[in-house]
């Protein structure tokens, strides 16, 4: 089933090329549970066999992501909690999910952004709280290109090196899934150490 699905992926963006890497990319980042992995992995594979760039597929991923993440930002900026907690119960988006990842923004601000890319299961919903709390658009999309930067070249890498073994894609895609997590709590123990610091030195 798995193997199916994959060879069907590959088949899609060999036919769409980065169009259809970027399409993809941009729904993983809205509110549809699409796993970058299948897009990625195979788009990696793609540029090992020659049929693709990987430079190419490496920017058209981000910039997906990116896009995806700014749509998510500006429905919740111009429409506001209320509406996604109206429609988003469709996406299985809850109030409880929402106070969570407001949370979570309010207490790790910018960096939350660049985190929350790196997490699977927020990715694609951290941009809510950036746009409910109206953060600012040149910041945002800074740190969201840097946060899915990472997963994607990893995604990609993957594929690239791994090739269409999926036994080893899928033990590895669970190492660099840890690696990422333990990276993530360092960044962010790092993060907040620096600004107690700077408010220590402002404050004196």
């Amino acid at each position: 089933m798995i193997h199916d699905i994959a060879n069907t992926i590959v088949s899609y963006i060999g036919d769409m090329g980065y169009w259809g890497i970027f399409l993809l990319m941009f729904l993983e980042s809205t509110f549809f549970p699409f796993p970058s992995e299948i897009i990625m992995i195979p788009a990696g594979y793609l540029a090992y066999k020659g049929e693709m760039n990987v430079y190419l597929v490496v920017l058209t991923g981000i910039a997906g992501s990116v896009g995806g993440a700014l749509f998510n930002y500006y429905l919740a900026m111009h429409f506001g909690r209320s509406f996604i907690l109206r429609y988003g119960k469709y996406f299985f988006i809850k109030e409880e999910t929402l106070d969570k990842l407001e949370a979570f923004f309010l207490k790790h601000g910018e960096l939350s952004t660049f985190n929350g890319r790196l997490i699977p299961g927020i990715r694609q919903l951290i941009s809510l709280p950036a746009g409910l709390a109206r953060m600012n658009i040149a910041t945002f999309a800074f740190y969201s290109a840097l946060g899915a930067g990472i997963w994607v070249i990893i995604l990609v890498a993957l594929g690239y090196l791994l090739g269409s073994n999926e036994e080893l894609i899928s033990e590895y895609l669970q190492t660099a899934t840890v690696i990422t997590l333990i990276s993530v709590i360092f960044i962010t123990i790092f993060y907040i150490v620096r600004n107690k610091r700077r408010k220590e030195i402002l404050e004196d």
